[in-house]
């Protein structure tokens, strides 16, 4: 072996790679992000779920109660309801994810000697968070029954039957707390993201390297006509994509499919576009189609654990949740799961629809002005 003829070839590898700033970046702060996604936004001790509360009792004792789910960290009381519709509606729309009902006897039945119960609703959609609210219900319901036969009733020579508190849970949406019925809907998101980013991106720069995106150009074309010409045919491609997905979770894993699903694949328009998008943005920047694969890829890792498609977004902190937000597909999922799984309407997911449009508006305007930039004369 010629070591000095080693130590050139290695000498001009390095030189490579360190003028190749986009991989370098890539391969610089990919295992940054990993240990800070891994170690701060993971967290299966979910934590401060939204909690819709209606006391029929409001005395005392109920607000004792109340004070112990919230006291708990468990719970967040962030609507304060005046019919047990209004804690439904909460629950249905997502915005609670714990719904507690205490009945208008609650504190004379606890004064009185006799067992009471207290309604808790949980939202099982998403089963990390259902399985958190449940144990955390039930170990509230007993340390309180605790509190009471110990405070009150053992001086005074009262015995209550089992528990003061019976915990009257209701699972709703996956009582069962079956697994696919939870994955499937972002496993959809997940998919046309993993495939479109990447096949548009590659698609832009291939052209670039073969030469024929510059004969485009010099066409009477406008930019956004031919960026919308690319896009058309790979819509296609997610509603098919889309499709084979629902089948298979309909058919091989028993998952309902409670809504409606002209609006669904109404509203998967609109993601499949904001992905497309974002696909467009990835090959402004990318010089090979090398680069395009690996910009995609990682995106893949942000958009697998901070959008809610394996440990809900209560868990996260701040930071990472408003990170989270800044992918299509976060909204998409919570969209998904409101119709297949609920049922929900419209009025149920206009605000990530909303969310959705305005992220296709930003992004493809700013693809067409960085599409200018690089590959129009």
């Amino acid at each position: 072996m010629n070591w000095e003829r080693m130590h050139a070839l290695i000498v001009k590898e390095f030189i490579q790679v360190m003028r190749d700033r986009i991989t370098l970046a890539i391969i610089l702060f990919m295992p940054l992000a990993q240990l800070l996604i891994f170690g701060f936004a993971i967290n299966t001790d979910i934590k401060h779920l939204h909690t819709a509360v209606f006391d029929q009792s409001r005395s005392q004792e109920s607000r004792e109660m109340i004070n112990s789910f919230t006291y708990s960290n468990y719970f967040d009381v962030v609507l304060y309801a005046n019919s047990v519709k209004e804690v439904d509606e909460a629950v249905e729309s997502g915005k609670a994810k714990v719904g507690v009902i205490f009945p208008p006897d609650y504190a004379s039945r606890i004064k009185g000697g006799r067992q009471t119960s207290v309604q808790v609703i949980i939202d099982a959609t998403d089963n990390l968070s259902a399985s958190s609210a449940l144990a955390a219900a039930q170990t509230i319901g007993m340390l309180k029954s605790q509190e009471i036969l110990a405070e009150k009733f053992s001086r005074l020579g009262i015995r209550l039957p089992g528990q003061a508190i019976d915990m009257r849970i209701r699972l709703w949406y996956n009582p069962d707390f079956i697994t696919s019925w939870y994955i499937v809907p972002g496993i959809m998101g997940l998919l046309l993201t993993l495939t479109l980013i990447s096949m548009m991106s590659m698609a832009i720069v291939r052209e670039s390297e073969q030469g024929t995106l510059e004969q485009l150009l010099v066409t009477p074309m406008k930019v956004w006509e031919l960026l919308l010409s690319k896009i058309i045919p790979y819509i296609i491609v997610g509603y098919v994509q889309v499709f084979i997905a629902l089948v298979v979770g309909i058919f091989v894993f028993n998952m309902p499919f409670l809504g409606s699903l002209t609006l669904f694949y109404f509203l998967t328009f609109f993601y499949v576009v904001a992905n497309l998008s974002l696909g467009i943005m990835i090959s402004c920047f990318a010089q090979n189609q090398t680069q395009a694969m690996q910009m995609s890829v990682f995106i893949i890792l942000p958009c697998v654990l901070l959008s809610g498609f394996v440990f809900p977004l209560e868990a996260m902190p701040a930071g990472f949740r408003y990170l989270g937000e800044c992918f299509p597909i976060t909204y998409y999922i919570s969209l998904t799961r409101q119709i297949i799984l609920k049922g929900g309407g419209m009025e149920h997911v206009w605000e990530d629809t909303l969310a959705l449009i305005a992220y296709i508006a930003v992004m493809f305007t700013a693809s067409v002005l960085m599409f200018k930039k690089r590959f129009v004369p």
